[in-house]
């Protein structure tokens, strides 16, 4: 765990070091910690990313700024099947699961774990995410029940504030 923990602060620090070189494209990094002052534990996610897509750095960049945030984070690494990722979520005891895609099979991957979701009474989870996906397949999957979805560029405050703001107003703390 302290090696992931110290491989994902390098990348933050990298991430940092390059956002801050590209002038217009600064984001905060940083979060308000006195939000987590009304929860009486951390909120648990689970970033995962499911499928052959191989692009893990947006992922890692998230899982960590939502660590920094102060929610506890497990990664679940590349390759992950929807099965995998619902089944780690349950006995994780999750809040929240975030998955990553790239790859476009958007439309096959979300359905997939929100059946699975259902089918384990996972009803009070939220299933989240982010990556390359249009705004129209966006909009289908909010209606089949998948939580908002972030395309890159958003500011990492603004994932995290979503899935605090979700967690305090659907869970049971």
């Amino acid at each position: 765990m302290k090696t992931l923990i110290s491989f994902l602060k390098r990348k933050l620090k990298k991430t940092e070091q390059h956002l801050s070189k590209q002038p217009g494209q600064a984001q905060s990094l940083t979060f308000d910690k006195s939000m987590d002052k009304e929860l009486k534990r951390p909120i648990r996610v689970l970033v995962a990313k499911v499928g052959l897509d191989g692009h893990d750095r947006g992922a890692k960049v998230i899982a960590a700024a939502l660590r920094d945030a102060g929610m506890e984070v497990i990664y679940t690494g590349l390759r992950q099947t929807p099965e995998m990722v619902v089944n780690a979520a349950l006995q994780e005891d999750v809040d929240a699961i975030g998955i990553s895609i790239l790859s476009g099979a958007h439309m096959t991957v979300f359905p997939k774990v929100l059946q699975l979701m259902k089918e384990k009474e996972m009803d009070d989870v939220l299933l989240t995410g982010g990556g390359i996906i249009p705004g129209e397949d966006m909009k289908k999957l909010n209606a089949m029940g998948v939580g908002k979805l972030f395309a890159p560029g958003i500011p990492t405050s603004e994932i995290a504030s979503y899935i605090k703001e979700w967690t305090k107003e659907n869970r049971n703390f």
